[in-house]
């Protein structure tokens, strides 16, 4: 549940153009967490788990990077962006995605936080990444990187607004590559940060042991 004394808060972007959702976008940094729909969710983990249990996991995985962003300092508010609230945890805002893929679900985040001074997309599939961790991403000025253990991959991009209003997200394949491309596109500035939580998402069925603590929860 929300804590620092933020107040719960379920809205989607219909409801999201005024009252309170409207005054803590202000000049405030938020986190969003992708969650894609149950049909597209962490298929390669197919030969390890059912589709009940990978639907499961990556709920548990959401709501695991949700609460640590909602501990960590610099946060204003943490919204998912989803196609629905269907699964999610209680308290947190719901924007609105489109259908169209990640990168369009992202730009339409930004989109939908028009006053937000700062958005950190997260992967949600983190399960070891910490509070410590998401502060290095919210309390930066210039755009910030995580990538993925790889180093090719991101797994979560900060940016400053209006600056970076009009980034084009590439998330996928050497994202990390083509982040910076873009970065300095716009003559913005970047900074990597680092962090064993944010480098481990749980793609493959051996990055499972990452996730052992929530797998062992699913029963």
């Amino acid at each position: 549940m929300p804590n620092k004394g933020q107040q719960p808060i379920r809205e989607t972007a219909a409801h999201a153009i005024d009252g309170t959702f409207r005054k803590r976008c202000r000049m405030s940094c938020w986190a969003v967490i992708p969650v894609k729909p149950p049909p597209a969710r962490k298929s390669r983990l197919s030969a390890a788990l059912g589709p009940a249990e990978r639907d499961t996991l990556v709920l548990r995985m959401a709501e695991h990077v949700a609460n640590a962003a909602l501990r960590a300092k610099g946060f204003d508010g943490v919204a998912f962006v989803a196609p629905s609230n269907a699964g999610l945890p209680e308290g947190f805002v719901v924007l609105e995605d489109d259908g169209g893929g990640l990168n369009a679900a992202v730009s339409g985040a930004l989109r939908q936080l028009p006053d937000a001074s700062r958005v950190v997309i997260i992967a949600g599939d983190l399960p070891l990444v910490t509070s410590a961790e998401l502060e290095q991403l919210a309390l930066g000025s210039d755009i910030a990187i995580a990538t993925d253990r790889h180093g090719t991959g991101t797994n979560a991009l900060a940016i400053p607004l209006p600056q970076g209003a009009d980034f084009a997200f590439a998330f996928g394949p050497d994202s990390y590559a083509l982040h910076r491309t873009e970065a300095a596109r716009l003559g913005l500035t970047v900074t990597e940060v680092q962090g064993n939580g944010l480098a481990r998402d749980v793609d493959e069925p051996a990055d499972l042991v990452d996730a052992a603590a929530l797998i062992g929860a699913l029963s």
